[in-house]
């Protein structure tokens, strides 16, 4: 799985690096790839396919979130998942539901995350990701 992750957070980014780090010497299927502004995520959509693009929805460069997940919606063909400490996740991911995006239903407290875990049990990480996928029969059915 191709994961796009859009996070301005360094300490955050840093730590998902490493759980992606130890992913990839367990060889569990995880391709990560950070971004740390809404600009430098359109820039990587322009020129790789992702399967999924996690989103936080305060950006230094997009302070709001239904804009930041109408920007990122319109760059492709791939599941969105909001991943985000703003207060307004869940108003912003009920809108992108109701306009059809390809979007996980519940956005994710950022707060929440078991990071450590990401780190210490890379399988963890890898069920965390595909749990923000659709499930493969609904996606049979659209095609």
């Amino acid at each position: 799985m191709k994961v796009l992750w859009v996070e301005d957070h360094e300490p955050v980014r840093d730590m998902l690096a490493i759980a992606a780090d130890k992913a990839a010497r367990n060889r569990v299927q995880v391709d990560l790839v950070m971004a740390s502004t809404l600009m430098e995520a359109e820039n990587r959509l322009r020129l790789e396919r992702f399967d999924l693009v996690v989103l936080d929805l305060t950006l230094p460069d997009s302070f709001d979130g239904e804009m930041t997940i109408a920007r990122a919606a319109n760059m492709g063909n791939f599941r969105i998942a909001v991943v985000s400490g703003s207060e307004d996740r869940d108003e912003a991911v009920a809108g992108a539901v109701r306009c059809g995006c390809n979007i996980a239903p519940q956005a994710v407290a950022k707060a929440s995350l078991p990071f450590n875990r990401f780190i210490q049990r890379p399988q963890t990480f890898h069920d965390f990701l595909s749990d923000l996928m659709p499930d493969a029969p609904a996606l049979e059915k659209v095609a």
